[in-house]
């Protein structure tokens, strides 16, 4: 598929013309050559990526157009946005579930993510067709890919990766998880310019508000690759960092990855997962490093997995008193509610081994023993 079919095919399903920056074109081609060099997918993966593809391309056609018919909502600023990250399987997803509990925060809804025009009204953010439409994908993924609900699960209605409102862009790192795509990789992590999917992610978000104000909670573990652009286009942008023992990092999202590129590809290569994912977070290590160097040491909040996990309201409610932000009573009890609703190991257990990956504990423990070391993070056998 080429650069133009998927153009054609996008506006052919919507029957609108503009998609905004023509700067976005870029990824598409690398990432549409890379699938087709690189990717290895079976019959299935191949449809679906594309298919996806079109259908984000159809989805920026769409916001763009609802913007130029609505130009006063990029007047509404968003302000103090929350950016939680880390490195992936960080504990990242209880955090941004916590944080978007209270009254009078916005979270990047999951089915927003795939169907975001009209912006919601209050009562269809947890209702209604767009809603049911990715619920009732989410009740299927429970069904019949319970390795990876086990592993990452999220309702229709949950807050999900603020990746996929750079996905449009194409430049997300969504789709080198669902494949190999070595030459796509490079280009993404160095030689993208991360600004125009920060301007569009901007612009979805102002959308998005238009009916249901309220301060943005976000998240995604891979802005440590582009901080640099988040905060040109977000400069009062609240940054949180979560750490967790590298070897259980590695482990962790080695085995998602194997599960997701499994959907696409009959030919899932699990050692290169493994070198691959290493370098990418020695990658996103060394530039939220830079960042700090950059900026100031308090420029981001750190916060333990091990901390999360033993009080999880508590790490909350530092990050709150790290930004000078009021906790009320009423945001404790709905955060208490939601870790009442969702314990621990509701969708099954997760187990990995970093074997299978060509790692061991002491190999990945010792690559990022500085890591380890400056963030004091700890490790258990």
């Amino acid at each position: 598929m080429t650069v133009d079919e998927v153009i054609a095919a996008a506006r052919a399903q919507t029957g609108l013309t503009d998609f905004g920056d023509p700067a976005i074109l870029e990824g598409l081609e690398i990432l549409l050559r890379s699938y087709a060099d690189e990717a290895k997918f079976n019959e299935r993966g191949s449809l679906n990526s594309h298919n996806e593809i079109i259908t984000q391309l159809a989805n920026r056609l769409k916001v763009e157009d609802w913007l130029k018919g609505h130009p006063e909502l990029l007047e509404a600023p968003i302000e103090k946005p929350l950016f939680v990250f880390g490195l992936p399987r960080t504990g990242t997803t209880l955090l941004i579930n916590l944080l978007a509990a209270a009254p009078g925060r916005n979270a990047f809804l999951r089915w927003l993510a795939y169907d975001p025009v009209p912006p919601p009204r209050l009562e269809e953010l947890h209702a209604g067709p767009r809603y049911q439409v990715m619920q009732d994908k989410t009740q299927m993924a429970l069904t019949y890919m319970p390795e990876i609900a086990a592993i990452h699960f999220e309702e229709a209605d949950s807050p999900t990766e603020c990746q996929f409102s750079m996905a449009p862009s194409f430049c997300a790192q969504v789709y080198e998880s669902q494949a190999n795509i070595p030459s796509y990789r490079q280009w993404l992590f160095h030689e993208a310019d991360y600004l125009p999917a920060f301007r569009y992610h901007k612009r979805l978000l102002q959308l998005l508000q238009g009916e249901t104000p309220g301060r943005w909670v976000l998240k995604n573990p891979w802005h440590p690759l582009f901080l640099d652009a988040l905060t040109e286009v977000y400069p009062d942008a609240q940054l949180v960092m979560t750490h967790r023992d590298p070897a259980e990092v590695v482990g962790s999202i080695c085995s998602l990855i194997k599960y997701v590129r499994g959907i696409y590809s009959d030919d899932v290569d699990l050692e290169l997962i493994g070198r691959s994912f290493m370098e990418t977070f020695h990658l996103m290590i060394d530039r939220q490093q830079a960042f700090r160097d950059k900026h100031g040491a308090g420029v981001i909040l750190d916060i333990q997995y091990a901390d999360v996990m033993s009080d999880p309201i508590a790490e909350v409610k530092r990050i709150y008193a790290h930004f000078a932000e009021p906790f009320t009573p009423e945001a404790e009890t709905a955060m208490a509610g939601y870790m009442a609703a969702n314990p621990a190991g509701k969708h099954g257990r997760h187990s990995y081994d970093l074997a299978e990956y060509g790692l061991t504990k002491q190999g990945v423990r010792a690559e990022f023993a500085g890591y380890i070391e400056r963030y004091r993070i700890p490790v258990k056998d």
